[in-house]
């Protein structure tokens, strides 16, 4: 898990590179299907099916524009333009163990709110992540990210959690963007998990649109970021560690 995930960090940093203005967000898939080839490991996310999804996600990549959560499909019809805010959130397995990593981009000109708002989910992700130690709890991961997006006056995008990782996309335990300290599932050695803040500007309640992605009720912009962490006795170790 820790070579995928390294592998996983360089395709998206080069993904992230490639969005600018004027691209259709089809070509982000594209890309990202011929980098993925070239990292020697498969795409996790196509052809997966959830539970209670009506059929399985027919793209390597997911591409969530503005006030989309999670779950946005690559079109040809979406021109990316000036001030979006973009989320591409990708999975991939090597010899049969998966990782997963997300990153919120901007293109143009974004206000100073939207910038804030980028700003406290990747500061949220590393609250959340520095609490990942063995012997504390999945609520304490939870605090930590419930209190940076409270301080910042952002909302936690409710019903939308992180998850354990590992042989499986997702495996147990939830991991939730709130929580109380001490309660919820001990951390333990070896165990590996995907933390991912989602937040937005405004209300944190979320619609499902018809194409099975997540958005929020009242339009406003949310931003997303994700890494798969192990945890370790010495404490939390980031698989999908991104360059600068």
């Amino acid at each position: 898990m820790a070579e995928a995930g390294k592998r996983l960090a360089n395709v998206l940093n080069v993904l992230a590179s490639e969005v600018r203005v004027g691209r259709a967000t089809i070509e982000l898939e594209e890309i990202s299907r011929k980098l993925i080839k070239e990292s020697g490991c498969e795409p996790a996310f196509l052809g997966y099916k959830p539970a209670g999804s009506k059929g399985a996600y027919p793209y390597c990549l997911c591409v969530s524009m503005n006030s989309v959560v999670v779950h946005g499909q690559p079109s040809t019809e979406y021109i990316v333009k000036d001030g979006d805010i973009i989320k591409l959130d990708l999975g991939i397995r090597l010899k049969g163990f998966y990782v997963d990593s997300a990153v919120t981009t901007s293109v143009g000109k974004i206000s100073k709110t939207t910038r804030k708002l980028i700003e406290t989910t990747r500061e949220a992700l590393l609250k959340g992540i520095e609490s990942a130690k063995v012997g504390n709890t999945t609520g304490d991961i939870g605090y930590a990210i419930e209190q940076c997006v409270k301080k910042n006056k952002f909302s936690i995008v409710e019903s939308l959690t992180g998850h354990g990782i590992g042989k499986s996309l997702h495996e147990e335990p939830a991991v939730f963007n709130f929580g109380k300290p001490g309660l919820g599932f001990e951390l333990k050695a070896g165990m590996v998990i995907a933390i991912e803040p989602m937040v937005a500007i405004g209300s944190g309640k979320i619609q499902q649109l018809n194409d099975e992605s997540f958005a929020t009720q009242d339009g406003s912009l949310s931003a997303h970021f994700e890494h798969t962490v192990s945890i370790e006795p010495s404490g939390p170790c980031i698989l999908t560690q991104m360059s600068t």
